[in-house]
């Protein structure tokens, strides 16, 4: 099982924010492009991989891919899914999420929470140019790739993964999109370090 947290600092919370403008509703269009690049391949979809993301500190947004449904590959369609997950954020009842479709979950809780939820399922992994370059690491068996939006991970959640004893991974020189860096990463779980094709 592969993972992806995605944390959005000024995601939507409300359901309010307009299909038509995802940028201006707290850069949600990225988080949609990261949820693509998670989730997609050519005509179908990565059974063995979850995505979360962080909306705000607040609710966390999670996608199983293999039970989820009726979900397509653009940012819109993602986008009109969180909308809904949003909708039904009253039945988010402490750590009980709600469910407003087969395999999308929306719960009540900020990043900290959800990494304490995934702690015994993988080994945390962050995606930095500061650390070892990804032809050199050991990828673990069940990563769970933890990466920040357009921003910088802030000093309290660069705290919260060092405690939490996140190994550091780097894809190049250079900071890359986040959705780029989930598609880098997924080749190289795929070819085993860049060794079989």
């Amino acid at each position: 099982m592969r993972q992806f947290v995605v944390v959005g600092h000024e995601a939507p919370t409300e359901p309010s924010f307009s299909l038509d403008n995802l940028g201006g509703a707290g850069r949600l269009d990225l988080l949609c492009r990261c949820l693509n690049s998670a989730l997609f391949v050519s005509h179908g979809i990565r059974e063995d991989v979850r995505v979360h993301l962080v909306l705000s500190d607040t609710y966390t947004l999670s996608v199983d891919g293999e039970t989820v449904r009726q979900v397509h590959p653009d940012e819109r369609s993602i986008a009109a899914r969180v909308r809904e997950a949003l909708e039904a954020a009253e039945l988010a009842i402490g750590h009980q999420p709600a469910e407003p479709a087969p395999g999308i979950a929306l719960y009540r809780m900020g990043l900290a929470a959800t990494l304490e939820r995934l702690a015994t399922s993988g080994t945390l992994v962050t995606l930095d140019p500061a650390g070892t370059p990804v032809v050199a690491a050991s990828l673990p068996e069940a990563p769970i790739f933890v990466l920040s939006d357009h921003q910088p991970f802030a000093e309290d959640e660069r705290a919260l993964l060092a405690d939490r004893d996140a190994q550091a991974v780097s894809l190049g020189p250079r900071a890359i999109h986040a959705d780029d860096a989930i598609a880098i990463a997924h080749n190289a779980l795929d070819t085993d370090g860049f060794q079989q094709y």
